[in-house]
């Protein structure tokens, strides 16, 4: 095999970056995690409504995503290990929270649960069961991720949102 600049570049971007699929390290920053927890919904859902925190904690904002559903009453699994930390209702819609440890919490909503708090809970089980009414007659699922009160993008837990970076053949 011939080497050349494209080749070059290629191996300086493999190097930089990682292999396919590499999740990043957990960094110190309370935005930045690691891509290795797995999606509530299956199949893989499409975001209807992405994360979209306010500039202050008091002022409005979207605290999570929303994530389309094949249909309401699909089971929500849990993206990670941990422990159920609430299952009520707040306002009108039931909720459940997950204590993943390390100050990192998941809600849930409108999910009507069975579990109660203090249950043990592993990656990929359910946790519920999705209820109508959050995204109008589209189903869907509120996903929020807290680390102690700061709220963080779910989808950094499922996928790289890191962006890309183009190097130059040169």
């Amino acid at each position: 095999m011939k080497s050349g600049p494209f080749l070059t570049a290629l191996l300086l971007a493999t190097a930089l970056v990682g292999p396919a699929g590499a999740a990043p390290a957990l960094q110190s920053s309370a935005s930045t995690a690691s891509p290795s927890w797995s999606w509530p919904l299956s199949p893989r859902p499409t975001v209807v409504r992405p994360f979209d925190p306010p500039p202050e904690p008091w002022l409005s904002g979207h605290r999570g995503v929303d994530l389309q559903a094949p249909a309401d009453g699909v089971p929500v699994a849990s993206p990670a290990d941990g422990v159920v930390a609430f299952v009520g209702v707040v306002v009108d819609r039931p909720v459940i929270t997950i204590d993943h440890g390390g100050g990192l919490r998941s809600s849930f909503e409108p999910v009507r649960s069975s579990l109660h708090q203090g249950d043990p809970v592993a990656k990929g089980q359910e946790i519920g069961v999705l209820e109508p009414g959050h995204c109008g007659q589209l189903p869907c699922v509120h996903w929020g991720v807290r680390r102690g009160e700061e709220y963080l993008d779910p989808l950094a837990f499922v996928m790289d949102l890191r962006p890309s970076v183009l190097l130059p053949l040169g």
